[in-house]
């Protein structure tokens, strides 16, 4: 029989219970969430895939490790809700792959912040943030001011559709052209102003 001095005084058994415990706890915790409905559909038909432009943007912020210092995900709090707007919602997610949700904010959460600033205001943001807020302790970003080059978009949505994103054969063959003549900021700009709207927009 086990007793807790017999799990306690040996360390393979401590190790083994342990994991016992933690992956019958977090499957318990995440194979539910497959299933519902909330979860695994788009919250209303404003969540729609990220166009190319969006999608090439949204690659540049993880390149440039935006998610070091900004959350995406508004907790359900008096706090947070009063400052950046509704609470996140799992709906919202997914086509996100992987998710930006983060946990560290040297800045704001930037969940609810498409539509809260013009795209000129977003730019001069990235390329010197002390330009439009002077106490920033944000990195300029200038040499996102150059042309954008990705050549494997296509490829990209190609793979996304594999994971539930439902982008059409036409829409991943205009991919290429839809990108033609941007800029890296323009991508970023464009990543930003659409996040948060199908809640904000449908309130």
């Amino acid at each position: 029989m086990l007793t807790h001095e017999k799990i306690e005084t040996s360390n393979t058994l401590m190790i083994i219970l342990t994991t016992l415990v933690v992956s019958v706890g977090g499957l318990l915790e995440i194979v539910p969430l497959f299933f519902q409905k909330s979860t695994t559909t788009p919250l209303n038909e404003l969540v729609k895939p990220y166009e190319p432009l969006r999608l090439a943007g949204r690659d540049i912020y993880i390149r440039e490790g935006c998610y070091n210092c900004h959350s995406q995900m508004i907790r359900p709090f008096r706090a947070e809700t009063e400052r950046y707007g509704h609470y996140s919602v799992a709906g919202e997610y997914v086509y996100d792959h992987p998710f930006q949700w983060g946990s560290k904010r040297t800045g704001p959460d930037l969940h609810r912040v498409g539509g809260r600033y013009s795209d000129q205001w977003h730019k001069i943001h990235l390329l010197n943030p002390r330009d439009v807020v002077p106490e920033s302790n944000m990195p300029a970003y200038k040499w996102l001011d150059r042309p954008l080059k990705d050549t494997a978009i296509g490829a990209k949505m190609s793979a996304l559709r594999k994971v539930g994103v439902p982008y059409t054969d036409q829409e991943i063959a205009d991919a290429p052209k839809a990108l033609e003549g941007k800029t890296e900021v323009e991508a970023v700009v464009a990543y930003l102003q659409g996040m948060g709207l199908a809640l904000k927009q449908s309130r």
